[in-house]
């Protein structure tokens, strides 16, 4: 099986859209030059098109990249504007977008970190 336990420290969404003739080593630039992050380390980079319908997912995983590529057939993603941000995303997050709803759901219940008071 080429996929095994894909796993990631980090995931971060690359707001704006980004062209999707890139391929893994226009995407790796585009981390290293414009985000001034290691395209090597263990997190999975989200690129969307200006369409809004599909995605590149960039990944490292200690042998060579893996580019995954999603096109949807009907709808598109909600995916952020700003074009020079990026946005570190949860799991959950990344569920959510891959469903087709926005990365910031008003209802989801919040975690809380509560610090300890002695």
């Amino acid at each position: 099986m080429l996929i095994r336990n894909i796993t990631a420290d980090h995931i971060y969404l690359a707001c704006g859209y980004t062209d999707m003739r890139k391929s893994i080593d226009g995407l790796a630039a585009l981390v290293a030059a414009r985000f001034h992050l290691d395209p090597h380390q263990p997190a999975l980079f989200l690129f969307c098109g200006r369409r809004k319908d599909r995605i590149k997912t960039l990944l490292w995983d200690e042998t060579g990249f893996l580019l995954l590529y999603k096109r949807l057939e009907n709808g598109r993603y909600q995916w952020p504007n700003a074009p020079e941000d990026l946005v570190e995303l949860s799991q959950q997050q990344l569920r959510w977008l891959t469903e087709g709803l926005s990365i910031h759901q008003p209802k989801a219940v919040q975690t809380v970190h509560p610090s300890l008071t002695i």
